[in-house]
């Protein structure tokens, strides 16, 4: 039998159940999970969860807008900006290489949830790469092509340049964060340094 559920503010039990919605999902993948486990685990009703989400998917949906303002995008985006518009190479592939490691460090729940719902060929997986991922690397393919008229960046296929700022970061944060294997000593500043480093002298 489900207890009472405790008197929350709306936004507050909105928040709740995404959370607790994140946790499930990031376990058990969207397809796995039931909005009746969402509701036992959050002690509310089933109805309660549709009052705030009329479906799973809305549900789903909000957890990918709530994570998206938490990453603060529009604030990366304007750092990002000014890296490009100094032509400053470093520092716009630091800022990107120390935000997909801190993510992932900071909430590891969602990559996993991200992984099961491409794992799973969720529309909602593709609609925040869509509106995420895509616009950001638009920006820096555009960004290492201008780079490369001007003659400060080897050249390579663009996307390949980004494929390969990017991949490192994502890499060595599942190792760490996702699969947390313990023979990775460095901390991230070091091996955010050191990937540098490796980019640079290759790039330039």
């Amino acid at each position: 039998m489900t207890a009472t559920p405790t008197r929350m503010s709306a936004a507050d039990r909105r928040n709740q159940l995404i959370e607790v919605a994140i946790d499930l999902f990031s376990r058990k993948g969207f397809g796995g999970t039931t909005t009746k486990e969402i509701a036992a685990a959050a002690g509310v009703t089933e109805a309660i969860i549709f009052r705030h989400f009329a479906t799973k998917q809305d549900l789903y949906k909000a957890i990918l807008d709530a994570r998206c303002a938490a990453a603060d995008a529009q604030a990366w985006f304007s750092e990002a900006r000014q890296f490009m518009d100094n032509n400053d190479d470093e520092g716009l592939f630091r800022l990107l290489i120390s935000a997909i490691i801190r993510c992932k460090r900071e909430d590891p729940r969602f990559e996993r949830l991200m992984l099961h719902a491409a794992l799973e060929g969720h529309e909602l997986a593709l609609m925040h790469h869509n509106e995420f991922a895509l616009p950001i690397g638009a920006q820096l393919i555009e960004y290492v092509t201008r780079r490369q008229r001007e003659g400060a960046i080897r050249q390579f296929d663009p996307k390949a340049v980004i494929f390969a700022v990017a991949g490192i970061a994502h890499y060595y944060a599942h190792q760490k964060y996702l699969y947390q294997c313990a023979d990775i000593p460095m901390s991230d500043d070091a091996v955010v340094d050191a990937f540098l480093d490796i980019l640079m002298k290759g790039l330039q």
